[in-house]
């Protein structure tokens, strides 16, 4: 299986204000969309759960930064603020489904663990003669927006599960070879979520993991994925046996986002900067700091994943995913949307491409980092020290993307070596 090199990017989040930031006011860039954000203390709600704001007492007490940029960010941050938490959901994903619900999760679960596509497809069609998929349809409207995801990450699961993962199912082609009632379900919550194409990694991983234990504390969401142990919440191994690679894979790529979110916040801090700012390349440095830890993170995945047990079926369901371009991780795409080093080398339909995978505030987002990093990109084109930081940054990048194509290929196929794309 090949796996496409291209470098893409999901950057969020602003840096260390300017000195020319009044006092209190966190640095915001060029108006994305996001207003300035005053420096207060963060406060829950009475009741709140999940997913809160980044604070600085949280972060420290881990330890998890490691580029000094503790304190960069504001604390009380809108709710879909990259800065916040990267593509992360805002809050963790829902473990347990309830209700008619229930069945979904039940037919998800059961499908993931089937031996082959025929199986799993025998199980949609029992729960097709069960009217068990109209059922469902029918409460597709009365789901919150958090339970949609939910529901979201359980029909991808069927989908590649059963071989139609690269469908559009409101294509009139599609109904002939998936089954209509399953179809019918997934176009539903396509239109519930305003997701077209969501059964790519963004969904599978994204919206598939707990912490193993429940936090005794609240800690942001990036906080939680970084430093507990994650859990897949539908496996694709067996209850009882060992994750299998494609779950590990999974994981990692949560774990990898999460220790993203330096990326997205430099990324806001570069948005907008002249190329010759004094700033500018000591963002540059952070960038590269950023994308060597993130290497690295790869790096220590790589024996765990490839020492997991893998099937067949798992096999085809990681090379299906790998044919559609999307496998892509957010972050990915976020790096280059700040450095642009994948639109220029694989073109802008390419880089539509794998967006596509994207929930539409995250492709706008990009879309705007794309414009407002255009100042910075120019120094592809230039000499001298700056320039210099410039092209390390793009190459730490495509290393990147070469490691973690690395690892894809080991969850593809066992490899007895360490990860070979690496270097």
């Amino acid at each position: 299986m090949t796996i496409t090199t291209t470098t893409m990017t999901t950057g969020t989040t602003t840096d260390t204000a300017s000195a020319t930031t009044p006092a209190g006011t966190a640095a915001a860039g060029p108006d994305l969309g996001i207003p300035p954000t005053p420096r207060v203390p963060a406060r829950r709600a009475p009741g709140a759960t999940g997913g809160g704001r980044p604070d600085a007492d949280a972060r420290s007490a881990t330890g998890a930064d490691p580029l000094g940029t503790q304190g960069d960010t504001a604390s009380a941050l809108p709710p879909h603020d990259p800065r916040a938490h990267g593509f992360l959901p805002e809050r963790p994903p829902v473990r347990s489904m309830i209700g008619t619900w229930t069945r979904l999760d039940a037919m998800a679960r059961e499908v993931a663990v089937a031996p082959g596509r025929e199986a799993a497809v025998a199980i949609v069609e029992r729960a097709r003669d069960a009217d068990e998929l109209s059922a469902l349809r029918q409460r597709v409207s009365r789901l919150s927006p958090r339970n949609a995801e939910a529901a979201a990450m359980r029909v991808a699961v069927i989908a590649v599960a059963c071989g139609w993962g690269g469908l559009d199912p409101l294509a009139p082609a599609a109904r002939q070879c998936a089954d209509e009632g399953f179809l019918d379900l997934w176009a539903a919550i396509a239109h519930r979520i305003d997701h077209e194409q969501f059964v790519a990694l963004p969904t599978l991983a994204l919206h598939n993991w707990a912490p193993e234990r429940k936090p005794r504390r609240h800690i942001p969401i990036d906080q939680l994925a970084r430093t507990e142990p994650l859990v897949p919440i539908v496996r694709w191994a067996p209850e009882g046996q060992p994750l299998s690679r494609l779950d590990l894979l999974m994981l990692a790529a949560t774990r990898l986002e999460a220790h993203g979110i330096w990326l997205f916040r430099l990324a806001e801090t570069l948005a907008g900067r002249a190329p010759d700012d004094s700033s500018t390349p000591t963002a540059l440095r952070r960038l590269v700091r950023i994308q060597h830890s993130l290497r690295a993170q790869l790096h220590s995945e790589a024996a765990g994943l490839a020492a997991a047990p893998a099937t067949a079926q798992q096999r085809a369901v990681l090379g299906a995913l790998a044919e559609q371009g999307a496998l892509e991780p957010p972050v990915l795409q976020a790096a280059d949307a700040v450095l642009g080093v994948g639109g220029r080398r694989a073109g802008e339909g390419r880089r539509q491409h794998l967006r596509r995978h994207l929930p539409v505030q995250h492709r706008a987002w990009l879309s705007a980092m794309d414009r407002h990093c255009a100042p910075v990109r120019t120094l592809a084109h230039r000499g001298g020290p700056d320039a210099a930081v410039y092209r390390e940054a793009q190459e730490s990048l495509i290393a990147l993307r070469r490691t973690y194509a690395g690892l894809v290929q080991t969850a593809a196929r066992p490899v007895s070596g360490p990860l070979t794309a690496a270097a």
